[in-house]
């Protein structure tokens, strides 16, 4: 079983509605317990980190991420689920996040033109994860839907599985072990994106099927 956090993020019921359109059997929880004992777990998200993190703090799932994340079992992250894994973050002044992955938040450059970016945007992967499970059958440079006004500065850059430009290149996709964050929405990605879900489903099939 797959759970999905519930913090009242906007883009929930469209993540559940497409996660259960790829075959995901899934629980929708805000309690920690439900999401110690999952297979795997998806974050969602849309809006601001502060506020994020302080729904999860407050329903007691802050605390327990870091341990979910450690646990080896598939994590998936999107967009401002992607943002709070990080070390911390500079949206309305510094604050600290769940510190999963070496790096801050920071908002795009106005150079970038518009921000937030709101619509579709390529993907390019990097070379060393081109055959990684998560992007099967999906074309490298295929267009994903992002809204965002931040990134994600990651300290390592190994980790960064796929980039994406809007004022500057900066990481679209995070892996590393039972871990994916991706910046854009899938479940608002039409074919490709339902296809990185399926990818995703398929990769909690079998970490099942090995336990």
């Amino acid at each position: 079983m797959i759970a999905v956090i519930n913090y009242g993020a906007g883009n929930l019921p469209s993540a559940v509605r497409a996660l259960r359109h790829v075959g995901a059997e899934l629980e929708v929880t805000d309690d920690p317990a439900v999401v110690l004992a999952a297979d795997a777990v998806v974050l969602p998200g849309v809006g601001a980190t502060a506020d994020t993190m302080r729904s999860l703090t407050q329903l007691g799932i802050a605390q327990i991420l870091p341990q979910v994340a450690a646990s080896g079992r598939p994590f998936l992250g999107i967009c401002v689920g992607m943002q709070v894994l990080l070390t911390v973050s500079e949206e309305f002044g510094d604050h600290a996040c769940l510190g999963v992955f070496a790096g801050a938040v920071r908002r795009l450059p106005d150079s970038a033109g518009k921000i937030p970016q709101i619509g579709w945007n390529q993907v390019r992967y990097a070379p060393a994860f081109a055959d990684h499970r998560l992007f099967a059958d999906i074309p490298d440079g295929s267009d994903f839907y992002f809204v965002h006004s931040y990134y994600c500065a990651v300290a390592d850059p190994a980790l960064v599985a796929a980039r994406t430009e809007y004022g500057l290149d900066f990481p679209s996709v995070i892996l590393r072990d039972n871990l994916a964050a991706v910046q854009f929405h899938p479940e608002k990605s039409g074919r490709w994106g339902l296809q990185l879900l399926r990818n995703f489903v398929q990769i909690c099939a079998q970490h099942r099927s090995h336990l």
